[in-house]
């Protein structure tokens, strides 16, 4: 299982923006991406601005298709103009889970 963790922090104003432009990702993800076998965000609960998605991909091929797709293009779009600092993206090998 291939995972991506990413750390998104948005500027002070645009967190309903961030999560609205996620939120649309993670449907995307449920209806039309059956080898993405999770796809989670989460806001820090401290600190508002900081987003953090979880993505787990059946293989390779999974993960590329969802990166490659309109609606992550579309993400990007919208959160790049809005960003703080860089996005942290962790792309890694699963290698316990509780499922």
């Amino acid at each position: 299982m291939l995972t991506i963790t990413a750390i998104i922090r948005v500027r002070k104003g645009y967190e309903q923006t961030m999560l609205q432009a996620l939120r649309e990702v993670a449907e995307h993800v449920r209806e039309n991406e059956a080898s993405t076998v999770g796809f989670f965000v989460s806001q820090d609960v401290s600190d508002p601005c900081r987003f953090t998605t979880y993505e787990r991909f059946a293989d390779q091929a999974a993960m590329d298709i969802h990166n490659g797709s309109p609606v992550v293009a579309r993400f990007f779009g919208i959160a790049k103009p809005i960003l703080d600092g860089e996005v942290t993206l962790l792309t890694c090998q699963e290698v316990s889970a509780k499922a």
